[in-house]
């Protein structure tokens, strides 16, 4: 590049920090008090007692360290100590210079950044500045905290179902289970909630036949076989979560469902099962009417049930 006048002098110009002599012949070279390493012995201007000394026979440097040819006395006087950096080439860029207009687009690489941990990810704080957000827990989701705070890994939350488990009951069967809760054969559903915060959601939908005039039957939820959702206590009722009642003299078909959100705090294994009664001793018929008059089945159904675990 051609220029008009003296070609201008490239190079890392540095006067560094003031010494105290004693007696020895090696010194720290530190600019800002932090250590520097001039480019050779060439590189530097050294004045001692008001003169300056011959690089090479008056002193040498090796790193960070000046080394005179003899040691000094605490009388002696290193006025200064210059560092002209290597000035065939351009040098040492000095702080705070690079602008963002000097770097080219895609110019910074991955190696170029510096090391973190793995699993961590790059997010900015309030100020604009760039942050690294800690590695989560496996498993773990990134959650937005809105605007202002940083990001954070934490676990599934906010009703996310867990796990779901389910129960589907083709066979026709009968029971009389008269004034006792029984289970209904087929219809158990057996899970082990990953929290005690977690909730069991179960829902189900039974289709079932029982006759004679004026007879009832209940249906209702069992966890662990003891019964929840029911109704609350009445004299001596029995507590169940559904009802029918048998009207006429032939028999009464239909299904029953219900939804019910328990909070078992636990993190056992449970298990849910779907019971039924009938405290006037009706037949009870699980997927399938029953012509009260003859005895012949008229329709055939499915019953089924799940059990989900929702998230805290």
């Amino acid at each position: 590049m051609a220029y008009i006048g003296k070609t201008p002098t490239v190079g890392n110009f540095q006067k560094c920090d003031a010494l105290t002599t004693s007696a020895t012949a090696d010194y720290t070279l530190q600019v800002s008090s932090v250590n520097v390493s001039p480019e050779s012995v060439n590189h530097m201007i050294v004045s001692l007692n008001g003169v300056i000394q011959a690089p090479t026979t008056a002193y040498t440097v090796s790193g960070a360290t000046l080394s005179f040819a003899s040691a000094l006395t605490s009388a002696d006087v290193i006025d200064f100590v210059l560092l002209l950096g290597n000035v065939l080439d351009i040098g040492t860029v000095s702080d705070n210079t690079v602008a963002t207009a000097k770097i080219q687009d895609d110019a910074v690489t991955l190696a170029k950044m510096a090391a973190g941990t793995d699993g961590n990810i790059i997010s900015y704080d309030a100020s604009g500045n760039p942050v690294a957000i800690a590695t989560g827990t496996s498993g773990h989701f990134l959650k937005s905290q809105g605007a202002g705070s940083q990001p954070v890994f934490a676990a599934a939350g906010g009703g996310k179902i867990g796990q779901v488990i389910s129960a589907t009951q083709t066979t026709a069967s009968t029971a009389t289970p008269g004034g006792t809760f029984t289970n209904i054969t087929g219809l158990s559903c057996a899970i082990t909630p990953a929290a005690t915060s977690s909730k069991v959601w179960i829902t189900y939908n039974v289709s079932y036949t029982f006759g004679g005039p004026n007879n009832s039957s209940a249906l209702r939820i069992a966890r662990d076989g003891t019964g929840i959702a029911v109704a609350d206590a009445a004299g001596s009722a029995k507590l169940g979560s559904s009802t029918d009642h048998g009207w006429d003299f032939h028999t009464r078909f239909g299904s029953s469902s219900q939804n019910f959100l328990d909070s078992p705090s636990s993190t056992s294994a449970l298990t849910y099962t779907i019971q039924w009664i009938s405290p006037d001793n009706a037949t009870l018929y699980l997927n399938r009417s029953v012509n009260a008059a003859t005895g012949s089945n008229v329709i055939r159904t499915v019953s089924t049930m799940t059990v989900m675990e929702v998230l805290a």
